[in-house]
């Protein structure tokens, strides 16, 4: 949730869990506003092609997107221990500039969660959600053969 005077923060899969109700509301206004935004600085390419601010704050961005298609976070304790099996977007730090280059998204949740069994049908369906709004995305698998998707702008 958000602060006086701040924005909105879509969730990244490392917060704790956050309360429905107002949150929705919040949501919907935000990706309203990303794609307006989309819109009036794209022209022709409209909503189909990610606006610069986004690519500046890609993991923002990209969670935003997600949390907005339904699709759940993962989320953290207290004591950090996840408690919730969802999507987690995280910077990869090989951009040029901070909060620049790809973005990696895992699908991880609590030990004997059943993450590792779900995350190749969960993370092809962040990719068609990302994909259908102009983001470039890669399935990759990594460390101890999990898979992650790597999302980046169009070239």
């Amino acid at each position: 949730m958000t602060g006086p005077g701040q924005g909105f923060e879509p969730a990244t899969g490392d917060g704790a869990e956050v309360p429905s109700g107002r949150r929705e509301a919040e949501l919907r206004t935000a990706y309203e506003g990303l794609l307006q935004i989309r819109r009036l600085v794209n022209g022709p390419a409209g909503a189909a092609v990610p606006a610069p601010w986004e690519v500046r704050q890609m993991p923002r961005a990209v969670a935003l997107v997600l949390e907005a298609a339904g699709i759940v976070p993962s989320a953290l304790d207290a004591e950090g221990r996840r408690t919730r099996t969802g999507y987690r977007v995280a910077a990869t730090g090989s951009g040029p500039a901070a909060g620049s280059g790809p973005v990696e998204v895992t699908w991880v949740g609590p030990p004997g969660g059943g993450a590792a069994e779900e995350e190749q049908e969960r993370l092809t369906a962040c990719a068609a959600v990302l994909e259908e709004l102009g983001w470039v995305c890669l399935l990759y698998r990594g460390p101890r053969r999990r898979r992650f998707l790597e999302v980046e702008p169009p070239r």
